[in-house]
């Protein structure tokens, strides 16, 4: 199993840093590494979540209120997404449907 991160998500990965370190001196780095390791973890259990969307499985990360979206295909994971679940759900769905957009053209 190979796990792509597209640019989207890290972008999102770069704006969750900085909230985080902005609160705590050292806490975004922590916030990179819970992240990461959830990425990882992917790699046995990609597929296993729910869908959003249809297509985008979503995965709830263990220490932050940060969802990952990501699309299981041919053996790659790729990451579109990782947004704070506190934000508006209409936020979410509306990035989720551009990152859908973007995956069909």
């Amino acid at each position: 199993m190979k796990i792509q991160i597209l640019d989207s998500a890290k972008l999102d990965l770069v704006d969750g840093f900085h909230f985080y370190e902005n609160q705590e001196e050292g806490v975004g780095h922590y916030f990179l590494d819970c992240l990461y390791s959830d990425i990882d973890s992917l790699i046995l259990y990609a597929g296993i979540h729910r869908k959003k969307l249809h297509e985008f499985y979503w995965m709830l990360s263990n220490r932050f209120p940060y969802a990952i979206y990501y699309v299981l295909e041919n053996k790659v994971v790729s990451i579109h997404a990782v947004l704070d679940c506190r934000q508006d759900p209409k936020f979410i769905e509306q990035r989720l449907s551009e990152e859908r957009t973007r995956r069909w053209t």
